[in-house]
């Protein structure tokens, strides 16, 4: 059974930027964005929107996804697509696509499924980068992860790790990036676990799995996406969004 769901979790209710989801980027719904990027994934089999707000279902209808409607009691994305999976026995992996990053990579999504695939043993599966400025490793709105030798997460953290004793010589930072791959099996699994301590320290519930043993792999990427967490950074995408558009419009000589 090795066939991948992709599931975008979304919800109406943000504190910051309510309506989040539907909130128009470059003539398109934010949310439509990240359900166009998914689809061009050549290894996700499926593709749903997970929400429990009728307003989010109801403009996911109107560009053709699927919507599962779930609780409105869930208290973060990793419930919300474990509700769904758990009714979507056909599918041995899972794919946890951030709603709010329009401009998500869909060859990173296949190399998050490949890898599931190709290593039986592994579980669970997230990505990162360097920062392009080791300063904004000091903000704690950017988790950072400290890795292995072998590319799996050893640590992740609000605060600026590994710690720099030595300021003549930084360490390379390396900004995690909210994407998830996971085996079906592990995932519900997951959300059966009592809150750790660590995650309840930092806010992170990646955590919760490191501390209950699962080993997490690193897929290094050169750059990440932006996330839209305010209506500032749903400017700043637009501009990106539409940039990016008019260089791959431009005819080639």
């Amino acid at each position: 059974m090795n066939k991948v769901l992709g599931i975008i979790p979304a919800r109406w209710a943000s504190t910051r930027f309510p309506g989040k989801p539907l909130h128009p980027i470059a003539g398109k719904p934010l949310l439509q964005h990240v359900w166009e990027a998914s689809r061009r994934a050549k290894r996700l089999d499926h593709l749903i929107i997970a929400t429990d707000d009728f307003r989010i279902a109801e403009g996911a209808f109107a560009w053709g996804a699927e919507v599962a409607m779930t609780s409105a009691n869930h208290s973060s994305g990793t419930d919300r697509i474990a509700e769904v999976a758990a009714k979507a026995k056909q599918f041995g992996h899972i794919v946890n696509i951030q709603g709010d990053e329009p401009m998500v990579d869909p060859k990173l999504i296949d190399r998050l499924v490949r890898q599931l695939q190709r290593d039986r043993k592994l579980e669970m599966i997230t990505a990162a980068h360097p920062f392009a400025d080791p300063r904004e490793a000091e903000s704690p709105h950017q988790v950072k992860v400290v890795l292995s030798t072998k590319n799996e997460a050893l640590y992740f953290s609000r605060g600026a790790i590994p710690f720099a004793r030595d300021t003549a010589a930084p360490p390379q930072y390396f900004r995690h990036q909210g994407i998830y791959g996971y085996t079906r099996d592990l995932l519900l699994r997951f959300v059966r676990w009592k809150t750790a301590p660590l995650e309840r320290a930092e806010a992170l519930e990646q955590l919760r799995a490191l501390e209950n043993g699962v080993r997490i792999k690193v897929v290094m990427t050169g750059s990440g996406s932006p996330g839209v967490d305010t209506p500032e950074d749903a400017r700043m995408i637009e501009r990106l969004i539409v940039s990016a558009s008019k260089r791959s419009a431009k005819p080639r000589r």
